[in-house]
C-alpha cells in the first residue's frame, strides 16, 4: 500500500481525515463511509491491520524508520492529523450548526448517504443471491440499530473502555454510527462533549502555563475517561481491523453487500424531520449535562409539511449533500487516472 505522495496528495488525505473526524462526531453518520467514497478504505483497514506483533518487535528493537514504513506511517499519520484538527475545530463548528440550523445539517448528511449509497452500488457489479441477502441483513442490522432505546450514563472506567472500543466501528464500518452507538450506551455526551471539552480547556490552560486544574477533581475525572476511552478506542480498532482485513480478503463482495445495506440501513438514524426525545429523572424533570444543555434520549420522527418554505429548503440541501459526495467521487477517480 505505500505510495509515493505529493504535497497535493498530503494536504487530501489530512482533509479527508477532517472529513472522517467530522462525520464520526455526527451521530447517524460512519467515518467509514467517507473512507469508502473517497477510495482509501481498504489502505486504511490494511494499514491498521499491520499494528501488529511484528510491529512491536521493531518498536522494542528500535528501529523506528522500519516500523514508520511498516505501518504505511505517512497514509496513517496524515490521516489521523487531519481527525485530530477535527476535533478541535470542524466538530465546533458542527456543534454550532446543529443548534442553530439542525433540521439543514441533517438534511445535508442525508443527502451525503443517499449520494454515498448510490456511488458504492453503482461499481458493485452483479447482484447474485447471497450479495442481496448479506445486503438485506445489513438493512436490518441498520435499521435496527437506529430503534433501540438509549441506556443511562456510566463512567464506570471497564464499560469506557468497551464504549471505546465498540464506538470505533464507525471509522471501519460503513454505516454504522460510532456516535450514535455511543448515544445508545449512554455515553454520548460524556465522551464527545464532557470529556472533550476538558481536554480543549487543559491544552488552553497548560499554554497559558496554568496548572490549576490538576487540584480539579472533576477536570482530573474527565480526563481519566478520556485516556480510558481513547485505549479502548485504539484497542477496538486494530482488532476490528485485523477481523475486517481477513474478511475482505476471502468474503469482499459480500462484505461490500452488506456495508451497502447498512448504509442503507442508517438512513433512518439521520432522518432530517424529527425532534428530540430528552432524558428525564424520575420525577419528570428534563437531565442536563455539565455544561447546561438538555440530555437527548432518541428521536420522534415525522413526515415533512411540504406546503412551507423550510422543507423545500431542506430538500434543496439533500440535493446538495448528494452533489457533495459524488463530486468528491468524481474528484478523486480523477486524480486516480491520472
Amino acid at each position: 500500500m505505500q505510495q509515493t505522495r505529493t504535497i497535493t496528495d498530503k494536504i487530501l488525505l489530512v482533509l479527508k481525515g477532517l472529513a472522517m473526524g467530522a462525520a464520526n462526531k455526527v451521530p447517524g453518520v460512519s467515518g467509514g463511509v467517507v473512507a469508502f467514497v473517497a477510495g482509501f478504505y481498504e489502505e486504511f483497514i490494511y494499514s491498521l491491520q499491520k499494528v501488529n506483533l511484528k510491529a512491536l518487535k521493531l518498536l522494542l528493537a528500535g528501529r523506528f524508520r522500519s516500523l514508520y514504513q511498516y505501518l504505511n506511517g505517512k497514509f496513517l499519520g496524515l490521516l489521523i492529523l487531519g481527525m485530530l484538527i477535527s476535533y478541535f475545530s470542524v466538530s465546533k463548528l458542527l456543534d454550532y450548526l446543529i443548534v442553530h440550523y439542525e433540521l439543514y445539517v441533517w438534511s445535508s448528511f442525508f443527502g451525503m448517504i443517499i449520494g454515498s449509497i448510490y456511488y458504492i452500488s453503482k461499481d458493485f457489479g452483479e447482484w447474485d443471491r447471497n450479495s442481496a441477502i448479506f445486503a438485506l441483513l445489513g438493512i436490518i442490522g441498520g435499521m435496527a440499530i437506529s430503534f433501540l432505546e438509549p441506556a443511562r450514563e456510566n463512567d464506570n472506567l471497564w464499560f469506557v473502555f468497551i464504549c471505546g472500543m465498540i464506538s470505533v466501528s464507525g471509522m471501519t464500518l460503513p454505516g454504522l454510527s460510532g456516535s450514535f452507538i455511543l448515544i445508545l450506551l449512554g455515553n454520548y455526551v460524556l465522551l464527545l462533549v464532557d470529556s472533550v471539552n476538558a481536554l480543549y480547556d487543559t491544552i488552553a490552560e497548560i499554554i497559558l502555563w496554568d496548572f490549576s486544574f490538576t487540584r480539579d477533581a472533576e477536570r482530573l475525572r474527565m480526563l481519566k475517561v478520556l485516556i480510558v476511552f481513547a485505549a479502548g478506542s485504539l484497542a477496538g480498532l486494530v482488532s476490528l481491523s485485523h477481523l475486517l482485513g481477513y474478511v475482505l480478503k476471502r468474503y469482499k463482495k459480500h462484505t461490500f453487500a452488506m456495508i451497502i445495506g447498512f448504509i442503507t440501513g442508517s438512513l433512518g438514524v439521520v432522518w432530517p424531520w424529527k425532534e428530540k426525545i430528552f432524558k428525564t429523572n424520575e420525577e419528570g424533570e428534563i437531565l442536563i449535562d455539565r455544561e447546561g444543555n438538555k440530555i437527548i434520549d432518541n428521536y420522534d420522527r415525522y413526515l415533512p409539511e411540504f406546503g412551507i418554505s423550510e422543507t423545500w429548503l431542506a430538500i434543496f440541501f439533500i440535493l446538495i449533500g448528494i452533489f457533495i459526495v459524488l463530486g468528491l467521487a468524481w474528484y478523486e477517480n480523477k486524480n486516480q487516472r491520472k
